[in-house]
């Protein structure tokens, strides 16, 4: 048995269609979850429809515009349950992502084929050794002297800012610069290609978004032209890094995703694309939004700061309640490989099942007053922002060291530095896309 692209053997998007096991919970979505600006155009995630899908339809049916439907799955235990049980919920049969789109409707081809075809996207046998490659890049070892060069780097960033502010964009000057050092550090890409990676992630995150346009006719072929261009620039990239690591191996990541070898064969060129996909989009955005998102909650919740003066061995439980509250990743998908029930629902064979992380999180009957910023709380570190079993994710470990080294020091150097009320958010119901966030440094 070989390890075959996932593109060839996934269950493939069928029209929209009613659910084949009756619905138990009589309740109708209460917003469109399929929908890329459901969150954007409500200045975030929705948390009292998924408190409302959490009480009175746990596992919930929601149809789809481009897909047959499926399962919402939002109450902590069930989630986690779902995570747990990759059998019965499996991640490589119809792959992470709600939908990829029906096979008629506009789909940009390598980004289609690498969002399917990686490690995420894996069940036994083969998840498991192709992750073992990666981790000795994120080993505590190996993260407490990245923490060394990531905190010189913060200390830099923060010196741009005082320079420009008082008022500054931090995604802009902060957010989006330090998760691609510490990933290009990780990685090995040059620092003189490093900008490239930021041009590139505008065009991720919004890619959902610009299909769903096309299939509408709301974009121009200037605007598909340029969408595809820098595209695929952005795979020619990582495919010249790929092969110049196979000819001459260093001691970085990139060199582990070139060289591994499957049952004694090296990754396909499509597994390439799907790691270079996967790594520049889960190793940058998700820190990128909680920075962002972090600084946000403590303009809200303002006690935190005087909290973390007092005490500072407070901050690494401050880094999981903070996580825990943004949530930067919206949902992940699985689907069912058998007849099953879940919280009272029966599934069918085929039926995908996705798994809403920030419901979970705000879930009461695991996390006590849910929607306060508690620094303090004994469980925070229990938040599913990173999932849960086989799949829980790789770079955890980085995105905590990122986090808690950035707030010490923008709490040390800006201590009344907050949110203006100015934020922008990107059409994307997969992560919490925050674009621009507005900061008043109070210096």
């Amino acid at each position: 048995m070989t390890l075959q692209n996932v593109t060839d053997t996934y269950q493939q998007e069928v029209p929209p269609a009613p659910p084949k096991a009756k619905p138990v919970y009589d309740l109708k979505p209460p917003v469109d979850l399929t929908d890329p600006e459901v969150f954007s155009r409500h200045g975030g995630y929705t948390h009292e429809a998924f408190a409302l899908m959490r009480e009175k339809a746990p596992v919930m049916w929601h149809p789809e515009h481009a897909g047959a439907g499926f399962w919402a799955v939002t109450p902590y235990e069930l989630v986690k349950k779902v995570e747990l049980d990759p059998e019965t919920y499996s991640s490589q049969r119809g792959g992470i992502l709600m939908t990829y789109g029906l096979p008629d409707q506009p789909r940009h081809p390598l980004l289609h084929a690498s969002s399917l075809n990686s490690l995420i996207n894996l069940d036994r046998p083969y998840h498991t050794p192709l992750r073992m490659e990666h981790m000795q890049f994120f080993r505590q070892g190996f993260v407490a002297e990245l923490r060394k060069r990531v905190d010189v780097y913060i200390g830099e960033l923060l010196d741009a800012m005082e320079k420009q502010g008082p008022v500054v964009d931090m995604v802009e000057m902060f957010s989006a610069e330090l998760p691609l050092f510490t990933l290009c550090e990780i990685l090995g890409v040059p620092a003189a290609d490093r900008p490239k990676l930021v041009h590139w992630m505008h065009f991720l995150e919004t890619s959902q978004y610009q299909a769903q346009q096309e299939g509408l006719g709301n974009v121009t072929p200037e605007q598909i032209m340029t969408f595809m261009s820098e595209i695929q620039a952005m795979f020619e990239f990582g495919r010249h890094l790929l092969e110049e690591r196979r000819r001459e191996p260093k001691e970085d990541l990139l060199s582990a995703i070139a060289n591994v070898k499957i049952d004694g064969k090296p990754l396909s060129p499509e597994f390439l694309d799907g790691s270079w996909l996967l790594i520049v989009f889960a190793g940058n955005d998700t820190t990128r939004n909680s920075l962002s998102g972090t600084m946000k909650l403590i303009t809200e919740f303002p006690d935190v700061r005087q909290q973390l003066k007092a005490q500072p061995d407070l901050f690494p439980n401050f880094v999981h309640e903070a996580i825990r509250m943004v949530t930067p990743v919206t949902y992940m998908r699985r689907t069912a490989t058998k007849d099953t029930e879940l919280g009272g629902q029966k599934l069918a064979e085929g039926d995908k099942v996705v798994m809403y992380y920030p419901a979970a999180n705000r879930d009461p009957a695991k996390f006590a007053d849910p929607n306060r910023f508690d620094v303090t709380r004994e469980n925070a570190k229990e938040h599913l922002s990173f999932g849960n079993g086989p799949h829980v994710c790789l770079g955890q470990r980085v995105a905590n060291m990122q986090l808690e080294a950035a707030f010490r020091q923008i709490l040390g150097r800006f201590p009344d530095a907050k949110w203006t009320g100015e934020m922008t958010l990107a059409p994307n119901n997969f992560v919490h896309a925050i674009s621009s966030l507005m900061v008043d440094l109070g210096k």
